[in-house]
């Protein structure tokens, strides 16, 4: 059985079975904690928050964290 013929549920269980083999449960564990699908709209958010600051704002703000 190939990839494109697999289910998304069967792609993640053979895809977690190899993680755990390669890094055990504890790395597997901590692997899968770096990913989290987050929530509300990003890119409307960054919108708002920029919204009242000009280029020259953003860049001198960006210099500032560099």
């Amino acid at each position: 059985m190939t990839t494109q013929t697999m289910s998304p549920a069967v792609i993640r269980k053979t895809g977690l079975e190899a993680v755990a083999k390669k890094l055990g449960p504890l790395g597997m564990v901590r692997f899968l904690q770096q990913f989290e699908t987050g929530y509300g709209d990003y890119s409307k958010e960054r919108r708002q928050g920029l919204k009242d600051m000009g280029i020259h704002e953003i860049v001198t703000e960006i210099k500032k964290k560099r």
